[in-house]
This record gives structure tokens, sequence and C-alpha cells, in this order.
């Protein structure tokens, strides 16, 4: 894909590659600066370095290769399965699973273990790449996933987390934090309470024990934002613990890595049979202990 970009004055003395991440939000800053050094960025027919300034008045042509997407194949993993019928499929996701393939991610996801287990039944609404994915939760998240086995199924679940009807816990809220989620204006990996161009976010939370430095909290979503609790609760300066994008960039307890955060109950309206169903998942060993250690 080929695009010819018009620099103005505003945009004068910008980094190349800054500028062309700003006006291509679906394209990575490192992304771009590997297309700089391949020599598909021209400045007026000639190549140039990610540190060259824009200028008004330059032609910018980008040559954007198009994406191939690689083949998934179907691995032997061993699911902790919640639930299964002929409609829907339940999962306990442990830390440090993705949950489907992406660049840098496309062996051992969820999906991945999801093609061996189901076969070929798995929807097939959201492409070759997440068969059976209606949502996702990070891959230092761990907790309930649902995964549909057919496009009825994935239709209806889209609804209910369309409609916010999917029950993701909290029966007596504490506190509500608001606030518009979207692409950070700066770091284009992050997301960040966006008022010009978010998405609405409402996160409820409960406290459920206090300890010395740390608080132990429940929460429930309205909405379903990328990295939403995140950024909510970093918005409130309670970030979560070990999270090293919205929080401190070091983690204060040794051998943690990645951010404390358990999806535990999921409940639904189940698409063949009309009845709500829920379920639950254990915390994982290592929040259990730490739930254990921490100073009170």
């Amino acid at each position: 894909m080929k695009q010819e970009l018009f620099p103005e004055i505003a945009d004068s003395g910008l980094r190349i590659d800054k500028y062309l991440s700003s006006v291509n939000e679906q394209l990575s800053r490192s992304y771009i600066q590997k297309l700089l050094k391949s020599g598909l960025v021209l400045v007026d027919g000639k190549p140039v370095k990610a540190s060259y300034q824009v200028d008004e008045g330059d032609v910018i042509s980008l040559d954007i290769p198009e994406a191939v997407e690689p083949e998934i194949e179907p691995e032997n993993m061993d699911l902790d399965i919640l639930y299964e019928d002929q409609d829907v499929i339940l999962v306990n996701k442990p830390k440090g699973m993705v949950v489907h393939p992406a660049a840098g991610h496309y062996s051992h996801t969820l999906v991945n273990g999801l093609m061996y287990h189901c076969k070929d039944q798995l929807s097939g609404i959201n492409g070759v790449m997440r068969p059976g994915i209606v949502h996702r939760i990070d891959m230092d998240t761990t907790g309930v996933i649902i995964a549909c086995k057919n496009d009825m199924a994935h239709n209806s679940i889209a609804a209910q987390l369309k409609e916010h009807s999917i029950t993701r816990r909290l029966k007596d809220d504490a506190g509500t934090i608001e606030g518009p989620i979207g692409r950070h204006p700066t770091d284009r990996k992050k997301m960040s309470i966006n008022y010009n161009n978010g998405k609405s976010a409402v996160t409820h939370y409960k406290v459920l024990k206090r300890f010395r430095q740390y608080t132990h909290v429940e929460c429930r979503l309205e909405t379903g934002r990328t990295h939403q609790i995140r950024v909510h609760m970093a918005s409130i300066e309670h970030p979560l613990l070990g999270d090293l994008v919205y929080g401190p960039g070091k983690c204060p307890i040794p051998g943690l890595q990645g951010q404390t955060l358990h999806a535990g109950v999921l409940g639904f309206i189940h698409p063949r049979t009309g009845e709500y169903m829920e379920f639950t998942a254990p915390l994982p060993e290592y929040f259990a202990k730490l739930l254990n250690t921490l100073p009170e």
C-alpha cells in the first residue's frame, strides 16, 4: 500500500518517524523505523533516515508492504477448562499466555491450544488469526475467558459484551472511575484517559482488604476498553502492583512479573438455552501467596 503525505507548517522540525506514527496510528514507531531502514520511505524521491526532520513542502512517499498472515498451527496444550459445550468453551487463562497470535507470538497462544482441542469447531467471525475469540485479556492477566465454537454463539456473546450485560464482578460498588480511553498521544503502545479521541469507559471498584502499602481491590467493568482497569486505576494514582507500563518503572517486589490482575468471575446468558451462567476461576498460586505475605 502506497501513501503520499504532505507535512504542514505545524509539522516542521518533527523527526520523520514521529511524524509518520502520528498520522498512521495503526503503525508503531518501531515498524516505521524498519520501513525507513528498508528504503521504503522517500522524501522528494530520496530515502531518508529516521532522524530526518520534516518540513512544510516535503512530499513523503510511504510504501507499506502487504501483510502476510502466517499459518497458525494447532498445539496440544494443557488447558484449564472450566466449562465446555457445543457452543462455548471457558478457560482459566494462566499468567504469561497470549490470547491470540500477533507479531512476535505466533505459537503457544490460547488460540493454538483451542485449535487443537476444538478441531475445526471455532467461530470464524474474527478471521484466521482469532478463531473463536470474542474478547481478550492481557498476557499477564489471569482468569476466565470465553471462546465461541460457532458464529451464532459468537454473535450472541459479542452483543452481550457490547451491551455490558456480561458479568465481570462487583455487586456493591464502593467507587466509580469514569474517563474515556484512547491511544496515548505520544506513546502509541500505551492507552490513556483521552477526552479528544477516547471511547467512554466506566470501572466500578470495591476495596477488599488494605495492607500496609497495598490494597486488594475488586473491579467490575461496564465497558471493555483495552487496558481499562490498568489505565483507570493509574489515573487515580493507584496503579496495579507489578504494572511497569502504567505504574512505576521498577516492581517493588522481587520476582513479581507483570501486573497483579485476575479475571475472577464471568457470567453470561447462554446463546442457545437463554440460561444465565456464571463461572469462577480461583486466584493463581502466585497471587494467593502474595496476599498471604504482604504486611498488614
